[in-house]
């Protein structure tokens, strides 16, 4: 049984990859916080530890890092100590390890200033190029850029840039389904695909993001009336609003485009815009009341 090892294993992407793999796999779950998906309590900037961790590993999920809720909280030295830094000492004991592959956590926020565009929406994939905005886009980009440094015919590494997942209220979390979100357990399935996916490159870098139901040519409408446009491309979203007396953002700022990573990996998000509504309905704790 291939043995596998993912850093930052209490968190939500970490647990849901935990969760996903533990039935076919011998999954190693690591974390500086205890959980029930994390085996082993190490700090990822301690190296001399890793080695030890990673031996006999086929494959590296690395989703352990500092977010955007950490900015205020945390210097930015710390912030490059864990989410640049420690993500070299990674890939160096993979490479002294044998690990054949890494796929790393990452996140569309590096965007950052990309998504801001004066009179239309953002239409962003992957030829698109990062503007980051805050310590914690800059550490995900330069970490990003670590890791294409060390990918090599030995070392296969695929960069899955999420969306947003996260509790949110209702009515935004159905919306931003269609341009800017996806489910955490969607996301974990697509690093696993990335898992899968050998030697066609190196280095790769995916979106994940739920399928959009808009086009390029709405970018303008989107920006200015996004109500009328979500009525005419997803009316099942239009109706729930209706129902409910829920009223439709203002201004759709971003499209997040998920076509190259659906093309290459086969991978389709499974919990879609119409999910949150059952969610909800359900009493579900990963959506918020509406607000």
């Amino acid at each position: 049984m291939k043995k596998i090892v993912i850093t930052g294993s209490s968190g939500r992407i970490g647990r849901a990859l935990y969760w996903q793999l533990s039935q076919e796999y011998r999954v190693k779950g690591v974390d500086i916080s205890a959980s029930s998906s994390t085996n082993i309590i190490n700090d990822i900037r301690d190296y001399e530890s890793l080695p030890r961790i990673f031996e006999g590993a086929d494959t590296i999920f690395h989703s352990a890092a500092l977010h955007a809720p950490h900015v205020d909280l945390f210097s930015e030295k710390e912030f490059y100590d864990i989410n640049v830094n420690a993500t070299e000492k990674i890939c160096k004991a993979a490479i002294e390890c044998g690990v054949s592959h890494i796929v790393f956590t990452s996140t569309t926020a590096l965007y950052g200033y990309a998504n801001q565009e004066k009179d239309k929406a953002a239409w962003v994939n992957e030829q698109t190029i990062p503007k980051p905005k805050t310590i914690y886009h800059k550490t995900k980009l330069e970490a990003e850029n670590v890791l294409k440094n060390y990918s090599s015919e030995n070392l296969s590494i695929n960069v899955i840039r999420m969306s947003r997942c996260f509790p949110e209220p209702a009515q935004t979390m159905a919306v931003y389904r269609l341009h800017r979100g996806v489910d955490y357990r969607d996301v974990a399935k697509a690093h696993i695909l990335a898992s899968q996916l050998r030697k066609k490159k190196d280095f790769d870098i995916y979106i994940v993001s739920g399928t959009t139901p808009f086009l390029k040519s709405d970018c303008v409408q989107l920006l200015e009336d996004p109500e009328t446009i979500i009525r005419e491309r997803y009316p099942q979203i239009a109706r729930e609003f209706d129902l409910r007396g829920w009223k439709f953002p203002g201004s759709i700022d971003r499209v997040y485009d998920s076509t190259y990573c659906q093309k290459t990996l086969g991978w389709q998000p499974e919990k879609g815009p119409l999910d949150v509504f059952k969610q909800f309905d359900d009493k579900d704790f990963e959506v918020l009341p509406p607000s």
